[in-house]
């Protein structure tokens, strides 16, 4: 499954829906024609994404089916298939954008907001862009633990079990070891001071094998686990609010995200980039922060009762975004055979 996770629940909150921006008219009589989209990794559940689906449905007509999958699964899709599609647009984590591109699978569009995306969030051409950011976070039982973790140094000198996830497949863990190892000084081209805590916690018999999904987390078999913030948000709400604390790393941490991919041999591509054109408006923003993820346009005002969701922005001051793209892409191949000969080798 694309996140290893039961994924998010829609967030049922009493907000009017913002005024929609009409896209282009041929762009919308094109999507009406082809009358459908068909997505990967993009369940109803993750991200609030439901929401934005039934949108579609009620103002353009579009039927809409989704396979769950992982990043790496969803672009061995399209190349696999070619011009056999059955997916039309997916959602990959930020590291597997260029992967998708030098593959040859996607096809570019520039939706009307393009100009409001940062650079570091999107290909110069269209090809990708992030729709949403999560930063990396801590998720903790205090049922479990008395001493609340702050900080990654906080993890090294605690009792408790850490889970961290699937290193090298999952892009959300692979971001909590980017996240740790920027808070240790180094980089997208260092990931040593990573390895050097987790390896530790390993040897401390501290490095849980548990997977941080929202089940095992409220059968209280995880002590403190790694997550977008938008993951542990939504776990904490639905299991019980007052049972769980989220913070932002204070010594560092990384803001990622997820992209939408159009795919080069899209059945329904008008449908597909007239996804994205809503995605990308203020109604579909406002859709994605109600499944907890920070929307990549800033200018979209959130309602309150949606903002009050949300870790107050102080706690993001040490939070940075991915600088070297291309060191990150490589080092993210190369993290299932790092990990193991870093990190795994210490586990008891």
């Amino acid at each position: 499954m694309k996140r290893l996770t039961p994924c998010l629940l829609s967030v049922a909150l009493s907000v009017s829906i913002p005024a929609v921006a009409a896209p282009d008219a041929s762009l919308v009589a094109a999507a009406k024609a082809e009358g459908e989209v068909n997505s990967v990794g993009m369940p109803d559940s993750w991200a609030n994404w439901k929401d934005t689906w039934a949108d579609l449905g009620r103002l353009y007509g579009l039927k809409h089916m989704d396979t769950d999958m992982s990043s790496a699964e969803e672009i061995a899709k399209f190349a696999a298939e070619k011009a056999n599609a059955t997916a039309d647009i997916g959602d990959v984590g930020h590291a597997f954008g260029p992967i998708a591109v030098q593959k040859g699978v996607t096809q570019p569009f520039k939706p009307t907001h393009w100009e409001e995306i940062p650079a570091w969030a999107k290909d110069a051409d269209g090809h990708w862009m992030l729709a949403y950011t999560g930063t990396i976070a801590f998720m903790i039982n205090n049922d479990l633990v008395k001493q609340t973790p702050k900080s990654w140094a906080d993890l090294r000198q605690g009792t408790y079990k850490v889970t961290v996830g699937n290193v090298g497949v999952a892009s959300q863990a692979n971001n909590g070891v980017l996240a740790a190892a920027i808070a240790g000084g180094g980089d997208e081209k260092n990931l040593q001071p990573a390895f050097d805590l987790f390896a530790d916690l390993a040897k401390q018999g501290r490095l849980s094998l548990t997977d941080p999904t929202l089940a095992y987390i409220e059968k209280g078999e995880v002590e403190v686990a790694i997550l977008w913030d938008f993951n542990a948000l939504n776990y904490r709400d639905q299991i019980d609010a007052k049972r769980f604390t989220v913070v932002i790393p204070a010594d560092g941490s990384v803001i990622s995200g997820y992209s939408t991919l159009i795919n080069k041999y899209a059945k329904h591509p008008n449908a597909a980039k007239l996804a994205r054109e809503y995605i990308l408006s203020d109604a579909g923003q406002i859709n994605l922060a109600k499944g907890y993820a920070r929307p990549i346009r800033s200018s979209v005002a959130l309602p309150a009762e949606v903002e009050a969701k949300l870790i107050p922005a102080a706690q993001y001051a040490s939070a940075k975004p991915v600088k070297d793209f291309d060191a990150w892409s490589s080092a993210s191949k190369e993290l299932p055979r790092l990990w193991q000969e870093n990190v795994m080798m210490y586990q008891k």
